[in-house]
């Protein structure tokens, strides 16, 4: 019996795709945002405008997933939870995390990191990144002394940014934050280190080009031999964790920690927008610990930092509605498609922290802010307390917002929203 090939995108969908989708994803910084391309982002909300096309794209083809064809490269375009959940359920068996793509960015700057390896190596690296990290537990053991860190440099914050005149703006907010960060993975002896974030930062850079710009191995050596030299040294932090962890030669867990510091990139991103939601919703702000992970949760559902999650097929898969693709499909997963959906989700457009308490998001596969599946972010918990608990510190001061688009119920809420421009007091 022949297979059934899935349908397939016009010329001038293809088009379209590549205009509403693909040029502001990567315009805007696929691995490190680009402040002023994030600014008109949200400006124009280009998030609505794919939205929009991906739904006419539903009723026009169907729910099955959509064949793209994009120069030589085979790209199916997922449009269904079913296909979400498959896609999310079966990496490892028939897909793989570490698509060409995501090679091609990441491994500017973590080649060798658990995300871009397969088979018995990623099965090595994933069980050291767990053993690390307390997967799956909810509170990693060491939360008593991350809370210690994270208030103390919220105290360091609310000095610096409360007086007559004195705001609270993304620079020093994001400051604080990768200090935080610094500390809490590489510990205390690394929270001056500002090169290190530098270096990182270059190299992020570098990778939101792809394969455009080579990859720079002697600067990556340099953060690697940075990083390596806490690892040894095991003075606090998850660092203190690694000699008791489960590894081999192939572990690499400088290149493991490359990842814990990358996981934590987009969280300030969504604490910050979260702040912003509390500022906007005075009725719904609470300051117990499981509510705000659910708001920084929310955050992530509203706006995605992962704006899309990335498959290869490495066999021949079969979908939902019969359709087949062979090994070495491109498999896109376009975040705020399905964390959007005005059809199938009611709160689709407005705060809804809730969802993440009683059930309605945890079952459903289409809502992966972390991920899901077996490649399933192992530190969520842990960026969740961090950003968690930095949110409680911050809303004992009683913060209003004095600046950036409100984030209020009086009307539905954007779905592109640029954190730089908020400002609170």
């Amino acid at each position: 019996m022949t297979a059934r090939r899935p349908a397939r995108a016009s010329l001038a969908d293809t088009i379209a795709l590549g205009a509403l989708v693909l040029v502001p994803t990567l315009a805007q910084g696929a691995i490190l945002r680009r402040r002023r391309m994030v600014g008109l982002a949200a400006r124009w909300d280009t998030n609505d405008w794919a939205c929009r096309l991906l739904r006419r794209l539903r009723r026009q083809h169907g729910t099955g997933p959509l064949l793209v064809k994009v120069l030589h490269r085979r790209v199916l375009l997922l449009l269904s939870p079913e296909d979400a959940r498959q896609a999310l359920e079966r990496t490892t068996v028939s897909l793989t995390a570490a698509s060409r793509d995501k090679v091609a960015t990441l491994g500017h700057f973590e080649p060798g990191a658990v995300l871009l390896s397969r088979g018995l190596i990623r099965e090595e690296r994933r069980r050291f990144n767990e053993s690390v990290l307390d997967h799956p537990k909810t509170d990693h053991h060491l939360c008593p002394a991350f809370d210690a860190v994270i208030r103390a440099e919220a105290a360091d914050l609310i000095g610096r940014t409360t007086g007559r005149g004195a705001e609270l703006t993304w620079d020093e907010f994001v400051r604080t934050y990768r200090r935080i960060v610094r500390r809490v993975v590489l510990g205390d002896a690394a929270k001056d280190d500002e090169q290190l974030t530098a270096l990182l930062d270059a190299l992020r850079a570098d990778a939101n080009w792809f394969r455009l710009r080579p990859r720079r191995d002697a600067l990556r050596e340099r953060l690697w031999d940075r990083v390596l030299g806490y690892l040894d040294e095991g003075s606090g932090g998850l660092a203190s964790c690694v000699a008791e962890a489960p590894q081999t030669a192939r572990t690499l867990p400088q290149a493991q920690a490359q990842h814990w510091l990358f996981a934590f990139d987009a969280a300030p991103i969504a604490t910050f927008l979260a702040l912003g939601l509390l500022a906007g919703h005075p009725d719904r702000t609470r300051t117990d610990h499981d509510y705000l992970r659910a708001c920084v949760r929310e955050s992530l559902r509203l706006w995605p930092t992962t704006l899309a999650i990335l498959r290869d097929t490495t066999r021949r898969t079969t979908w939902s509605d019969g359709s087949t693709v062979p090994a070495g499909t491109a498999v896109v997963y376009y975040s705020s498609y399905f964390h959007r959906d005005a059809d199938r989700l009611p709160y689709a457009d407005r705060f809804e922290p809730e969802v993440w308490l009683d059930g309605r998001a945890s079952e459903d596969w289409s809502l992966a802010p972390f991920s899901r599946g077996p490649a399933e972010c192992p530190g969520q918990h842990l960026v969740l307390f961090t950003s968690a608990t930095l949110l409680s510190a911050l809303l004992d001061q009683g913060l209003r917002q004095v600046g950036g688009v409100r984030l209020t119920p009086d009307r539905p809420l954007p779905r592109t929203a640029d954190h730089h421009a908020l400002r609170f007091a």
